[in-house]
């Protein structure tokens, strides 16, 4: 009989929803086992389009190259008692697109509904239009994610449009919708 692991039972008794603290924070290379386990969750394996099976090797070389190209953009983990429990992102644009960022969240399937989510994206939407002056946030989600579109919502996200049969999951065409979120250009700040 094998020992559970501290994740093992982190994952069978995650703490109440009243009970969770969330710290969230720069991502760093070191966490890339953690973010590599959130994204190999079934959960977050089924509603994102991320590919499954990512290792942490795979997701270091991800974060890597992500840095290197974002320009800018933000690259968050959430925190609960120390452990990553969740990931996320803006990837900036360029161009006549510079006021434009696509957004990326995962949650570890034991955390989900336990406000982690939310912690990541109202740091991601405050980051967008506090330190970046963003104008748009843009994301892609499966249309059968009610949970994450409701998430969106809260957050000002309006859906533009959906794609049929955008994305291959469980062998199966599924729907995506594209939704954004657009603010007013930030305030002149007064003398």
């Amino acid at each position: 009989m094998t020992t559970p692991s501290a994740d093992d039972r982190a994952d069978a008794n995650p703490p109440r929803a009243s009970a969770t603290r969330v710290i969230v924070r720069a991502t760093e290379l070191a966490d890339a086992a953690a973010i590599a386990q959130i994204r190999n969750q079934p959960l977050v394996q089924h509603g994102t389009l991320a590919m499954p099976h990512a290792s942490a090797d795979a997701v270091a070389a991800w974060l890597v190259r992500l840095a290197a190209r974002r320009n800018g953009g933000l690259d968050l983990c959430a925190e609960v008692d120390g452990r990553v429990v969740g990931h996320g992102g803006l990837e900036l644009f360029s161009g006549r697109r510079a006021h434009c960022a696509l957004l990326g969240i995962g949650v570890h399937d034991a955390y989900a509904g336990r406000g982690v989510g939310r912690a990541l994206m109202a740091a991601l939407v405050d980051g967008a239009d506090r330190a970046l002056g963003l104008r748009r946030i843009e994301l892609t989600v499966f249309a059968d994610n009610a949970r994450a579109i409701a998430l969106y919502r809260r957050f000002g996200f309006v859906e533009e449009g959906r794609s049929r049969g955008y994305a291959i999951r469980g062998g199966e065409l599924a729907d995506v919708l594209h939704m954004a979120r657009l603010a007013d250009a930030p305030p002149f700040a007064s003398r």
